[in-house]
């Protein structure tokens, strides 16, 4: 795996500053897919999705030969106007390319309820397309950023009947994250040939692993969104290499989903809630997703306090039937803290301290002796969330 994108055959990609963002900074992209590409993707679970997501929606099965994207307005929350105007960025763009406006999928990130300008597309739409570049993927990784601090994308290439598969991705998220597709956006191309039923299958299998076990916050957005496209110009088609091609894009996305976990607002710990020995593995996340959403467990990690009472707390108020506090044992990192539900007699608070004090921590809690476990991905609670989210719109 490498964090340098590759170039994906059939794939190009441009991002300017459009006004959109107040500080110049670059906010619209495009990414272009040669005819004949298919894509698939998933969207946010929130009931009240945004204006491009609906728009999105219903585009595509349409051939879909351009992904557009802004960043500084989500045009979320906008009513009929917005999705109006999500429409018409798609006629834009598809004037200029050439194509039909249900050939664009458009996606949006930023500030909810503000109506979204289509006059900083109009004005930005031949200088977009003109800048399109197979080199420029990472350039669309700095320009879906918010309130995100460094770009995310990472790229992979295996070798199938002697010719080589790539697959690139990039995504942003930063806050508001949360399962059920957190707030994210994120974008994944391959040069292999697949229909799109395949790479939805492979898709809606490799976020359930990925992007649905990370959570910053608990809240989910309006506007989350995940593709997959493949440009059919490896040679290689999905039928030869099945296996392979998902476990690359299992890889792609599980990296791309914990940086964003490591990019967290205000974060400053990455933390694995795993938690096993339950009879359902959906039990074992129920478990794992209490004890990362609770505000005391993430402010004890801030703090690098070892309160093990919190942890303990959240494991016994989850939704869970037929726990007994008699089967849990906890640990931190490989320090064992809790040992059939007291305190584990090699236990003591400067070991607990000292293991807190690490960046990347693993809070482990087996709950019996069923051979299942699951992992969520989460952050610390620090005064640099709350002032980030305080100051977002300011």
């Amino acid at each position: 795996m490498s964090i340098n994108l590759l170039e994906v055959q059939g794939v190009k990609c441009s991002s300017i500053s459009a006004g959109i963002k107040k500080n110049n900074a670059l906010d619209l992209s495009l990414i272009s897919l040669i005819k004949g590409s298919k894509t698939a993707a998933v969207f946010t679970q929130n009931i009240f999705c945004a204006a491009p997501v609906v728009i999105a929606k219903n585009h595509l099965n349409s051939h879909v030969e351009a992904l557009l994207i802004n960043s500084g307005n989500a045009n979320a929350g906008t009513g009929k106007k917005g999705l109006e105007n999500a429409y018409k960025t798609c006629q834009i763009f598809a004037d200029e390319l050439g194509i039909k406006p249900e050939q664009v999928l458009p996606f949006s990130t930023g500030v909810i309820g503000e109506l979204l300008s289509v006059e900083s597309f109009k004005n930005s739409s031949k200088k977009l397309v003109q800048n399109l570049s197979d080199q420029n993927m990472g350039l669309v990784a700095k320009g879906i950023l918010t309130t995100d601090l460094v770009e995310k994308s990472c790229s992979i290439t295996f070798n199938a009947g002697g010719k080589n598969v790539t697959l690139s991705g990039i995504a942003k998220g930063s806050g508001m994250i949360r399962p059920d597709m957190a707030t994210m956006l994120s974008f994944i191309v391959s040069d292999i040939g697949a229909s799109s039923d395949e790479l939805q299958d492979c898709l809606a299998i490799a976020v359930n692993q990925s992007f649905n076990r990370i959570t910053v916050d608990g809240d989910t957005s309006t506007n989350d969104a995940c593709t997959l496209s493949a440009t059919n110009q490896s040679g290689i088609q999905f039928s030869d290499c099945k296996n392979e091609f998902q476990k690359a894009l299992n890889e792609i996305t599980k990296a791309l989903a914990q940086m964003i976990i490591k990019d967290g607002e205000g974060a400053t710990k990455f933390v694995e809630v795993k938690v096993g020995g339950l009879d359902s593995n959906k039990d074992c996340l129920e478990v794992a997703y209490t004890v990362a959403h609770s505000p005391l467990v993430k402010t004890a990690l801030f703090a690098s306090d070892a309160n093990w009472g919190r942890i303990l707390a959240a494991v016994g108020r989850s939704k869970v039937d037929g726990m007994s506090i008699n089967n849990i044992d906890i640990f931190l990192n490989d320090l064992q803290i809790i040992s059939s539900g007291e305190v584990s007699s090699s236990y003591t608070e400067i070991g607990g301290s000292k293991e807190m004090q690490n960046p990347e921590i693993i809070i482990r809690i087996n709950l019996g002796n069923a051979k299942t476990t699951e992992s969520v991905w989460t952050t610390d609670l620090s005064y640099g969330y709350v002032k980030i989210n305080a100051e977002y719109r300011s």
